[in-house]
């Protein structure tokens, strides 16, 4: 994806064609085809189930990141409570 290269491959000669492109071409090379593919009927856009379903697999590979989850709720208790201290 574009937003990964944050341009430190601009003098690898590996890169052509749209990799190639500074990122705010591709951008709108990117957008034009979206709009595209909504106006053909070509693009698929998610009903409630499928995002549903979505969001479970998603909340599943995240939830395996021990150390994560435990960021999140450490997070979460410090905005609900203060600042991590005894204020309860």
């Amino acid at each position: 994806m574009a937003s990964n290269n944050q341009g430190g491959n601009r003098g690898n000669s590996s890169n052509r064609g749209f990799a190639a492109m500074d990122e705010q071409k591709q951008r709108e090379i990117a957008s034009k085809g979206g709009r595209a593919a909504h106006q053909s009927g070509n693009a698929h856009e998610f009903n409630s189930n499928e995002a549903r379903e979505a969001g479970r697999k998603g909340g599943e590979s995240v939830s395996q990141d021990r150390q994560h989850m435990s960021e999140i709720g450490r997070k979460g208790g410090e905005a609900s409570h203060g600042g991590g201290g005894n204020n309860r």
